[in-house]
C-alpha cells in the first residue's frame, strides 16, 4: 500500500498551511504509522509487501573515498589499466566461475518474476560476461538457454529442485537466509501460482505459498558442503567456510524481496554496511580472505557502491532490486497503471499481487507479454558496464590497477555511527568509534 500526503484542504478551498494551523505531525505517529494501524485494525492481517527496507539505515552514502594526490599517484585513465575481473570457486571447484564484472545478479524465482524477466537477466548478464541466479522455485529454460553462468539456489523449501537441472547449473548456492527477511519464509500469493508455476513447484494452482525458513534436514554446518541474510554474519560466515563453502554470499536488510511481512522487512537483520566487516572479519581470522570469495548484496544502486563494498572487503557484489528496475521496473511511463493500482511510478512495491504494468513481477501473460526480453536484456547490460566503468573510475583515482586492490584506508566516514559499522576512521580524523 501506498501512502501520499497531501495538505489539508476544504471543499472548493485552496490547500491550508498545516504548521499555519498549529498542526504538527508526529514523528512516532506519523501518518504512514496511522494508515498502518487503520489497515490493521480494518482487516486483521499483517501487511505483505515486495521491495526492501524503506527505513533509513547507514549506508555507503555515508563513506567516502580518498583519492590520490602526492601521497599516491591517481591512475591515467586511458592508458593505464584496472581489470575488473573476478574467479569465484576457486578453493575447491575444478571448474570455478571466471566473471569479467564483480557485479552479478541475485537470485530472483520464477513466479516471482515472469518468464521474459528471467530471460531478460540472463540476456543481460552474458551480455557482459557476469552471472545469474535461479532464486526459488527451479530453473527456466529462458533463463537457462540465455544465461553464459547460472547459479542454481537450493532453498529450504525445495520448490522446483530437479536433479537434472542441478547438473545443467555453473554453481549451486545453498541458501541460509535473505537479507530482507532473516529467519522468516518468502511468500508467492495464489494469484501467481499459475499451472505453470504450480508445476515446477508442485503446489496447488491458485493456493497461497509460503516457503520453509531453514532446511529440513540441516542442522549445522556439518551437514552442508552459501547465501546467508545478515544477521550475525560473523559467526554465519565462519560456520559457512568451516562447511567446505567456495563463496559466501551475505545480504544486508536493504536487500530486497518478491513478498514478506513488512515487520520482517522494517526490523529484522542488520544493515549491508555492518555487515561486511564482520564477515571478513571472519574469512581473516580464519586465514581465507580473498581465498574464500566474499558476494554482498543487498542496497547495491551505484558503481561507488560496488567500490565501497569491494574496499570493505567483498570480492563482488550481487544487484536484484536495481537490476529490476534496470529491466523497467517502476518506470513513469506506466503511471496512469501505477496510480489506478494506488501506488506510483517509483513507489509501486506490492510484487505480491501479481498486477505489475511493466511485466516484470507477475503471471499474468498479457502483462508480461509487455517485457520485451531482447530489449530489456540490453538495458541491464548497458546499467551492469555503467556500474563497472564507476567503479573502475574510483579504483583509478585512488591509484589501484584491480577493484580487489581497493581497500579500508582508501574510505573515510561521514557519521559515526557508519564509522563504527564499516570500521573505517571519521573523516578529518583518525578515530574509528569502538575500535581498540
Amino acid at each position: 500500500m501506498t501512502i501520499t500526503s497531501e495538505p489539508l484542504t476544504t471543499q472548493g478551498a485552496a490547500p491550508r498551511d498545516l504548521a499555519a494551523l498549529g498542526l504538527r505531525e508526529s514523528a512516532t505517529f506519523d501518518r504512514a504509522t496511522i494508515a498502518d494501524i487503520q489497515r490493521a485494525a480494518a482487516t486483521g492481517v499483517y501487511d505483505i509487501r515486495g521491495w526492501g527496507a524503506k527505513r533509513q539505515l547507514p549506508h555507503f552514502d555515508d563513506l567516502l573515498f580518498l583519492g590520490a594526490s602526492v601521497s599516491r599517484y591517481p591512475l591515467e585513465g586511458y592508458r593505464e589499466k584496472c581489470d575488473t575481473d573476478v574467479v569465484l570457486g576457486d578453493r575447491h571447484a575444478t571448474r570455478p566461475l571466471h566473471l569479467q564484472t564483480p557485479v552479478t545478479i541475485a537470485g530472483m524465482s520464477f513466479g516471482a518474476l515472469s518468464a521474459n524477466a528471467k530471460e531478460a537477466l540472463g540476456r543481460g548478464a552474458s551480455e557482459v560476461g557476469t552471472s545469474t541466479t535461479t532464486g526459488d522455485g527451479g530453473m527456466t529454460p529462458e533463463e537457462r538457454g540465455q544465461s553464459k553462468h547460472l547459479v542454481y539456489q537450493y532453498l529450504p523449501s525445495r520448490y522446483g529442485m530437479n536433479p537434472d537441472d542441478l547438473r545443467k547449473a555453473d554453481a549451486i548456492e545453498i541458501v541460509l537466509g535473505q537479507g530482507a527477511k532473516p529467519g522468516g519464509g518468502g511468500m508467492l500469493l495464489g494469484q501467481k501460482i499459475t499451472e505453470r508455476v504450480a508445476g515446477m513447484r508442485t503446489l496447488p494452482v491458485g493456493i497461497d505459498q509460503r516457503s520453509a525458513s531453514r532446511h529440513p534436514d540441516w542442522t549445522g554446518p556439518d551437514d552442508l558442503e552459501i547465501k546467508i541474510g545478515a544477521s550475525r554474519p560473523y559467526y554465519d560466515t565462519a560456520l559457512a567456510v568451516k562447511s567446505g563453502a567456495d563463496v559466501v554470499v551475505v545480504d544486508g536488510m536493504q536487500g530486497g524481496t518478491a513478498a514478506t511481512q513488512q515487520v520482517f522487512i522494517e526490523n529484522v537483520g542488520i544493515p549491508t554496511l555492518a555487515a561486511i566487516p564482520q564477515a571478513v572479519q571472519a574469512l581473516q581470522e580464519l586465514g581465507v580472505h580473498r581465498k574464500v570469495q566474499l558476494i554482498v548484496s543487498g542496497g547495491i544502486r551505484t558503481g561507488a557502491d560496488v567500490a565501497k563494498a569491494m574496499a570493505l572487503g567483498a570480492d563482488a557484489v550481487a544487484i536484484g532490486t536495481a537490476a529490476l528496475i534496470a529491466l523497467g521496473d517502476n518506470d513513469p511511463r506506466y503511471a496512469a497503471e501505477y496510480s489506478a493500482l494506488g501506488s506510483a511510478a517509483g513507489f509501486y512495491d506490492d510484487f505480491q499481487d501479481g498486477r505489475d504494468p511493466a511485466g516484470i513481477t507477475t503471471q499474468d501473460t498479457e502483462l508480461a507479454s509487455r517485457l520485451d526480453p531482447v530489449a530489456a536484456g540490453r538495458r541491464l547490460a548497458n546499467y551492469l558496464r555503467v556500474l563497472t566503468m564507476e567503479a573502475q573510475t574510483i579504483a583509478r583515482a585512488c591509484g589501484k590497477s584491480h577493484l580487489h586492490n581497493l581497500e579500508p584506508e582508501d574510505l573515510v566516514a561521514l557519521t559515526i555511527e557508519a564509522s563504527a559499522m564499516a570500521r573505517v576512521p571519521l573523516a578529518g580524523t583518525s578515530w574509528i568509534p569502538g575500535a581498540r
